[in-house]
């Protein structure tokens, strides 16, 4: 059999750049940080590294706004400092993944400062613009109607998200081919795949019809045209040898999120959103890990994830009962254990809660500061080894100093190093589903290994005989008739 390509081999690891580390002293992350921690995503084995968005913006969503889509930055640095961060990250045996926004720009972006101008500028259908404005509404609730009134030129202009976040328009091949030579400039740079934000959007009813009495959504996700526009870019993406794109395909309809897989000649990877928005219950997640496995073809790789910079942290989310530390340790156990490609957003591997943010620090539009609060990495005041400056961008979390890197590092009961010795596991093998009882997800891989989880605050029994591998409970020495309240183990089958 041949070897299996690398974004199956181990886990994908998000940085959020501006929360991983600081190297300039401005309380703000940047390249040169990430740069300096590659020994520490070593040490956890990833596959790849993806960042979040690093080209040139104003920063009105943090990155997301890009100006430019061939440029870094001043913030996180310079384009010199992005070839030596591929390089080193190359060197260590990890792929680099950029974020790519493809439906929509800044504002300041030259192609929309065009396009504004004018009616009659050559641009001008590089964005969407119409003289009234549907039913459509904002992803972000606090921007209301998804459409601004510019006074320039007496139109109203789409935007899925900020205002200051114009929608491109995928329906003219226009910006379709430049956002093709966007993606060659960065796989021609040594970058080895892309995470297309937001992808969903970029196919939309061109008559932009109103969702009111419609039987489904007309700003996203639209069939005429959505695959084959991801056809085009995995075209693009095939040109080069060894390279992947993994889509944030925030659909509900597990059967549509799978359609972006389908035949390989689309996304090699989907973010699946439905396993994101399961309630804690046991129940859920084994129907939702049953339904990818019956849905998909076994062309369709799957990609599980339950953290991102976008969502609480599963220790907050999932903290109804007290129980959100023990409850991080097991989501680790069950996303590295699935049959699949686990995304780690940075800090859950330190188990990290959400931050506390003051109303004077709060600076996102949509809420989402506190998963996105600076990685500690050391116990040590105010900075914790991210930033010399005497204030973070954001306030870490209350416990830093215990929860850093280099305490727990030392800590072999840590959390960090559970995080190590599942990276080091990495089962194979098919999966198949088990039924040990209410509270308990269970699943086999490979008939060698079971996997069993408690989603309850109670202790369950357990009628298994095995060896055991590992335990999210550190105080577990070895198979017992029962799984600890929120317990992950994984036993080697007799």
């Amino acid at each position: 059999m041949p070897a299996p390509p690398w974004w199956q081999r181990g886990a994908i690891y998000q940085i959020y750049p501006r929360s991983f580390a600081d190297s300039d002293g401005d309380g703000i992350g940047d390249l040169r940080g990430i740069t300096g921690k590659l020994d520490h995503l070593q040490d956890l084995q990833v596959a790849g590294i993806w960042l979040s968005p690093i080209f040139t913006s104003p920063m009105a969503d943090f990155g997301y706004d890009v100006a430019d889509y061939c440029d870094v930055d001043p913030v996180f640095g310079t384009l010199a400092d992005l070839d030596e961060l591929i390089a080193e990250t190359h060197a260590r045996g990890m792929k680099l993944i950029l974020d790519w926004v493809p439906n929509h720009s800044s504002d300041q972006h030259p192609w929309f400062l065009e396009s504004r101008a004018s009616r009659a500028n050559p641009k001008r259908d590089w964005y969407v613009w119409r003289d009234e404005p549907n039913d459509w509404m904002s992803v972000f609730k606090a921007c209301g109607r998804a459409w601004t009134y510019d006074e320039t030129t007496r139109q109203y202009y789409l935007h899925s998200f900020m205002p200051e976040q114009p929608d491109l328009n995928w329906d003219n091949p226009e910006v379709e081919a430049a956002m093709h030579d966007v993606i060659r400039f960065w796989m021609d740079r040594g970058v080895d795949g892309l995470r297309l934000d937001a992808i969903a959007k970029i196919a939309k009813d061109p008559l932009l019809r109103d969702h009111a009495g419609a039987a489904i959504r007309h700003d996203e996700d639209w069939q005429d045209s959505i695959h084959e526009r991801l056809r085009g870019i995995r075209r693009v993406i095939d040109e080069y040898e060894d390279r992947m794109i993994v889509g944030e395909v925030a659909l509900d309809d597990l059967h549509r999120v799978v359609a972006y897989l389908e035949y390989g000649d689309q996304l090699h990877m989907a973010h699946n959103f439905v396993f994101i928005n399961q309630p804690w219950d046991a129940e859920a997640y084994a129907t939702s890990i049953a339904d990818f496995e019956r849905v998909a073809e076994r062309t369709a790789w799957p990609a599980w994830f339950l953290a991102n910079h976008d969502n609480p942290r599963p220790r907050s989310r999932f903290d109804h009962d007290g129980l959100g530390a023990e409850r991080a340790r097991a989501i680790l156990v069950l996303l590295y254990a699935l049959r699949g490609t686990p995304f780690i957003y940075q800090g859950e591997e330190l188990g990290l809660p959400d931050a506390r943010i003051p109303p004077g620090r709060v600076v996102d539009v949509d809420g989402r500061d506190p998963e996105r609060a600076p990685i500690p990495w050391t116990p040590d005041a105010p900075g914790h080894g991210f930033t010399t400056a005497a204030q973070a961008w954001l306030p870490f979390v209350d416990d830093a100093a215990t929860l850093n890197a280099a305490t727990q590092a030392a800590d072999p009961d840590s959390t960090l190093n559970l995080t190590k010795r599942l990276a080091a596991l990495r089962l194979g093998g098919e999966q198949r589903m088990l039924s040990l009882g209410p509270g308990i997800v269970a699943f086999t891989r490979d008939d060698t290994h079971l996997v069993a989880v408690n989603f309850t605050d109670r202790e369950l029994p357990l009628d298994v005989t095995g060896e055991l591998v590992l335990s999210s409970d550190p105080g577990r020495t070895a198979v017992s008739a029962s799984l600890a309240p929120s317990e992950a183990l994984i036993l080697l089958r007799r």
